[in-house]
């Protein structure tokens, strides 16, 4: 929100947004298409002829009818045909049925032919793609909440049609726009030697921007719109939005209430809104009232239930999350989601939960009701945690600090599905063979170094599942929930310990009882390992080798007869 549209109602909310910028990235990622203008035409038949007609300027215009036409007016059909005489000569078929992918640029259509599903543009345009599609059907060929660029659904909207006539034309060119994500696999939890965990990212992308490729997960930056949600799903923040960086978005807020807290006696309410319709809702009001902070993102949902809690922390009375009737509903179920967790997380540390509130822009005439009701909270001392800690540091740094300053709770929340959790093991079923503790990508679990241990420390355990499904003897169970007792949250935990059984040659210690125990058992039937040879299985690898070069010097044909 510019200052200019914000009445001068609060001297120190106009001089800390004329005086606290947000950082920028002065060399951003960014995605670029490439469009000639050769333009697919779907919808019935009156309406793609007329459609066409008016776009004689286009590259190329194949035209697909998936229906007939719409209206017997005579004056109707009159102009039809008169269309149909002007594109005679273009490229016409008729399916029920298309099929459509891609983007602005890279559009890929399949229309059905004797029953055979046929890709439309190499025989129709003799090229591999087609640059634009207008969709004039009833139902939208691509049914997203939001499109890909170059993707015009008008359906029978007179205005939406008038507007893509007139815009089409101009998309020929090259065209840029920001890198929304990045994704480091480093600390990934979706799938590790085989094994799959994590998958909360896949089903949040308003856009069907992501998707699980040879076991990863890839985003479509030619299909992201920058919505946030995959990130505010991500438990690891391997996800992770970059512009702005989450760093910058918290450093932002952290330095705008600082600056703010400087100059005005009160505690403010942070509004935090997307850039477009958020924006111009709140532009709308006829005031602003005093006491709000409004902080405009990409999407409400670049800020998650951390950037919530650290802005508390950080000062803020109350932060409101401002949606509107364009926010995707893919995008509304996850805010929701998170600020059930968050209401919970504030009630049961003993503070209102109304400390974050969703709001959409039908109650923004009760804003000042609303506002008046957050005024009687209680202050929170200011947190001194930074901005560069990682996405689940934030959080919980936040909660302890709203949590000592409060009830000082040491509950543990039993919530299902949460991100959060904790790892029992069975000990009589462990072995202490480490394939949990190899494949744990937040390092929850850890293997005891020089000593045969499996330790785990709960703050760090995204419940991902990868341990669980890995554990060959089925040992280990998780448990979603939060703890609220920072200590026993932090605290290395030692879930497993044995005493190392040593190598019967040199003494050497090199594996557990258990695991050795369980390959005698196992090997003590197979032809490699009958006779002293089951022996090697209890000596370290260097007196494993010596057993065994002794043994072929002794016998140089025993080998053979193996």
């Amino acid at each position: 929100m510019s200052n200019s549209q914000i009445p001068v109602m609060d001297p120190a909310r106009e001089q800390s947004l004329a005086q606290v910028t947000m950082l920028e990235n002065l060399i951003p990622q960014t995605v670029s298409y490439n469009t000639a203008g050769h333009l697919l035409i779907i919808g019935p038949e009156d309406l793609i002829r007329l459609a066409a007609a008016e776009l004689d300027g286009m590259a190329s215009r194949t035209l697909v009818a998936t229906e007939a036409v719409t209206s017997q007016d005579e004056a109707h059909l009159d102009k039809v045909m008169a269309a149909a005489e002007a594109t005679e000569s273009l490229p016409a078929y008729f399916s029920r049925t298309v099929s459509l992918k891609g983007f602005l640029g890279q559009f890929q259509a399949f229309i059905k032919v004797d029953g055979v599903e046929q890709e439309l543009a190499p025989g129709a345009v003799r090229r591999p793609h087609y640059d634009l599609v207008l969709d004039l059907g009833q139902q939208p060929v691509l049914n997203l909440e939001l499109l890909p660029p170059g993707y015009f659904h008008v359906g029978d909207d007179a205005d939406k049609l008038a507007a893509a006539l007139a815009q089409l034309p101009q998309l020929i060119g090259q065209f840029d726009k920001p890198r929304y994500v990045k994704v480091n696999y480093d600390i990934c939890a979706h799938h590790s030697s085989g094994i799959d965990g994590c998958t909360r990212c896949l089903n949040v992308c308003p856009a069907d921007a992501i998707e699980s490729v040879d076991h990863k997960i890839t985003v479509d930056p030619h299909l992201c719109h920058g919505a946030g949600s995959c990130t505010a799903a991500c438990p690891t923040g391997a996800l992770s939005y970059d512009q702005p960086t989450p760093a910058i978005l918290k450093d932002y807020v952290k330095r705008l209430l600082t600056r703010y807290l400087e100059l005005s006696d009160q505690r403010p309410a942070v509004v935090l809104h997307d850039d477009s319709a958020g924006e111009a809702a709140l532009s709308a009001l006829r005031q602003l009232p005093g006491g709000v902070l409004p902080v405009a993102l990409e999407e409400v949902a670049v800020a998650g239930i951390d950037s919530w809690l650290a802005t508390l922390a950080w000062g803020a009375r109350q932060v409101l999350v401002l949606t509107t009737e364009q926010t995707p509903e893919t995008l509304l179920t996850l805010v929701r989601s998170e600020h059930d967790l968050v209401t919970t997380l504030l009630q049961a540390v003993g503070e209102p939960a109304d400390r974050v509130r969703l709001i959409s822009t039908a109650e923004l005439d009760q804003l000042d009701a609303i506002l008046a009701e957050s005024a009687a909270f209680a202050e929170l001392p200011i947190a001194a945690f930074g901005k560069d800690l990682a996405k689940r540091d934030t959080l919980f740094n936040a909660l302890d600090h709203i949590n000592g300053a409060s009830a000082g709770s040491t509950e543990v929340l039993d919530l299902p599905r949460v991100p959060y959790g904790t790892v029992s093991v069975d000990v009589d079923k462990c072995t202490l063979c480490m394939s949990c503790a190899a494949l744990c990508p937040s390092r929850a679990l850890m293997d005891g170094g020089d000593s045969p241990a499996l330790k785990f420390t709960e703050q760090a355990c995204v419940q991902c599942g990868l341990c669980e499904r890995a554990c060959p003897e089925k040992a280990i169970t998780l448990t979603s929930r939060i703890q609220l007792d920072r200590e026993a949250r932090q605290t290395e935990q030692v879930l497993k310990e044995e005493e190392p059984f040593e190598c019967v040659t040199c003494g050497k210690p090199f594996a557990t009882k258990a695991v050795i125990e369980k390959m005698t058992t196992a090997l003590a039937g197979h032809s490699a390992f009958a006779g002293d040879a089951l022996n090697r299985l209890k000596m370290c690898e260097d007196c494993r080798v010596k057993d065994m070069f002794t043994d072929i010097l002794n016998d140089p044909e025993k080998q053979l007869r193996v």
